[in-house]
Order: structure tokens, then sequence, then C-alpha cells
């Protein structure tokens, strides 16, 4: 799959305010950023937006973001996105083997913008090779 400017996150959060607050901090730093609030949504969404990265609440009502995850590393696009959790969880205990990081809340904004710099840098020189 080819390599796309700018890199697509989608943000899978049940707390509104949290999916739309990264959503425009994205936006405004350039990436092409999608919100869905539960994991039903964002399995909805992701064939059509087909994001780069997804970040990813661990603890949603209905399908947690564990599952979410396990269902995304399954899903044939022919790609597999970065999955980053999200989470107030800061105990190894709660680092999934599914998800590629993981980020304690608050992230913090410049951190999550430097990153996914870095990471659609990286992606951009895999496909100058």
């Amino acid at each position: 799959m080819a390599v796309r400017d700018p890199l697509r996150v989608m943000c899978v959060d049940d707390n509104h305010d949290v999916a739309d607050s990264e959503v425009l901090l994205l936006q405004v730093s350039g990436f092409d950023a999608q919100a869905c609030y539960n994991g039903a949504d964002a399995l909805a969404t992701v064939e059509s937006f087909q994001p780069d990265v997804c970040l990813i609440d661990l603890h949603m009502p209905g399908m947690d973001g564990d599952v979410l995850a396990l269902r995304l590393r399954a899903f044939a696009f022919g790609y597999s996105p970065m999955l980053i959790a999200v989470t107030a969880m800061g105990d190894p205990v709660h680092r999934m083997a599914s998800f590629d990081l993981h980020w304690v809340k608050p992230v913090d904004p410049v951190v999550m913008i430097r990153i996914l710099q870095r990471v659609r840098n990286s992606r951009l020189e895999d496909t100058r090779l």
C-alpha cells in the first residue's frame, strides 16, 4: 500500500471530548484525523477511512480497547495500521501485546505530534528505498 501524506489517524475514545480534542490537535498539526466513540464505530469506519495509526482508549463500554485491537489486527486490509493504546493505566500489567505503543493519559500533545511525525517520516523513507 502506498504511503499517504498526510498520515491518517483514527482516535477511538468513549469520552467525546478526548477523541474530539485529539482530532482537532492532529488536524491543526497537518494530519488527517477522525474520531470514533466506541469499538463498533471504529470497526464500521476503519475500512473506509483506512487509518495508518489508531489511538485507542483501553477502557470503553461495550467493546474495550483490547478487543478492538485484536479485531483490527484480524481485519484483512492488505496492511497493518499502527495501534497505540491510550490509557490512564500506566501499570505494565495493562500493556497488551496487540498494541505497538502504550501512552499514559494525559498524553503530552507535543510528544504525540512528534511521535506521529516520526511514524509518518519513517513510512515515507521506507517507500523511497
